[in-house]
């Protein structure tokens, strides 16, 4: 099973520029064996297609950006095992990036459900989309569009029309990607060791991701009086929403790929994953509160603008005095959220002690994850330098401000 060290060091290693490059072309060949070379309609006049085809564009820009954590996860994961072929490299290369391409169609309905304007600090995809328009809605633009007329509906239900085609392209283009990205998992995974447990692993995991969405809509209206039912069941839809993709996924296809039976990989990659897919989430968490739009791409506070139920809202409920957690309860009650109450909420998220608690428990997740990283390197008698890829692998969920400790400890604390 094990691998020489030359080689560990001549395998590629991959970066988020060569994974984005590698998801541009797959996305395209699925576009040409389902539609063949684009269509275009005659000039000035909007057609079907040319919507079909602005779907298309958009899944190739929806695509671009973001740091690749899962797919190096995976690579890095495969590449430590070194138990593939070298032919088998490009079919695992192929694999992570329909990781990436799911992750895609993940973020674009979630920006639909959260009604998010921004995503990686450019417009989300449903906004693109909201603006196809035909000549008599925009005279600049006579390339794309489904023509709904101002004067014949007004412009405030035009404006509405418009939105909601955006939302509608928008749910399509995330179905797209989702079945795309479940197609390339099939061809990638025919030429590697257990493919059809990798395929079913991979769609295992989008019904995880689903479960958790709708374990995460259910959130919003769950009510605020008990924190720690609220906390409890934070960290059951992290788990499904988060970490079965994020981490736990990853790190199962990467060992399945190289060679590692799918029954032992469920048992090694359970625990790391989760408690590292729970860490990542938590510290997205802390930077909604702490960090700056240009460090998320998304608005600042917009955890507490949206009212989303999360772990630090817990424990600033149970942390706060009753008249603060009875104010926050209000905020969150209400049907919107003003920057003045953002604001408020994000420094009592700091004054209350929650932040610096939430930053405890991510340092004891942090000690959790590194004994399973040892733990795992043991189990497959992985010498220094293939534990090193695999550390280095995970630490990039990591905060970097978080010290490992050297003894496990509950994460509720």
């Amino acid at each position: 099973m094990g691998t020489s060290a030359d080689r560990l060091i001549s395998m590629e290693t991959l970066t988020p520029e060569t994974i984005e490059q590698r998801m541009s072309e797959l996305v395209e060949a699925c576009r040409q064996d389902h539609l063949g070379e684009p269509e275009t309609g005659a000039d000035g006049i909007p057609t079907p297609i040319q919507a079909l085809n602005a779907v298309w564009d958009e899944a190739g820009r929806a695509g671009r950006g973001g740091k690749r954590l899962r797919a190096l996860l995976l690579w890095d994961t495969y590449r430590a095992i070194g138990a593939g072929e070298e032919n088998t490299d490009q079919a695992v290369i192929d694999l992570a990036c329909a990781l990436e391409v799911y992750q895609t169609s993940a973020l674009v309905h979630d920006d639909i459900i959260d009604n998010s304007p921004l995503r990686r600090g450019k417009p989300s995809s449903h906004m693109v989309l909201s603006n196809l328009t035909g000549p008599e809605e925009n005279p600049e633009r006579t390339d794309l569009g489904n023509p709904m007329r101002q004067d014949h509906l007004g412009a405030g239900r035009s404006s509405e029309a418009t939105a909601a085609r955006g939302r509608g392209l928008g749910i399509l283009l995330g179905d797209l990607l989702s079945t795309s990205s479940s197609d390339l998992v099939s061809r990638a995974s025919a030429s590697l060791p257990s493919g059809e447990s990798i395929l079913r692993t991979f769609l295992g995991m989008q019904t995880a991701v689903e479960t958790g969405q709708v374990l995460d809509m259910g959130m919003e209206i769950m009510p605020l009086d008990d924190p720690e039912q609220l906390r409890r069941e934070a960290f059951r839809t992290m788990g499904w929403k988060t970490a079965s993709y994020t981490t736990m996924t990853p790190l199962a296809l990467g060992l399945m790929a190289g060679g590692i039976d799918p029954d032992r990989t469920r048992a090694l990659a359970y625990d790391l994953g989760l408690h590292l897919g729970l860490l990542f989430q938590l510290r997205d968490d802390l930077l909604d509160v702490e960090g700056r739009s240009g460090q998320t791409g998304k608005p600042q506070g917009g955890d507490i603008l949206e009212g989303k139920r999360t772990v630090l809202l817990a424990d600033t409920l149970s942390m706060a005095s009753q008249d603060e957690a009875e104010r926050l309860r209000a905020a969150y009650r209400a049907p919107q959220r003003t920057p003045d109450q953002v604001a408020w909420v994000r420094r009592l998220m700091e004054t209350s002690g929650a932040v610096e608690k939430s930053r405890n428990r991510m340092d004891r997740l942090t000690s959790s994850v590194y004994e399973e990283i040892a733990n795992l390197c043991q189990e497959l008698s992985l010498d220094d330098r293939q534990g090193s890829i695999i550390e280095r692998a995970c630490r990039r969920f990591m905060p970097d401000a978080a010290t490992p400790g050297y003894h496990r400890h509950g994460i509720d604390g």
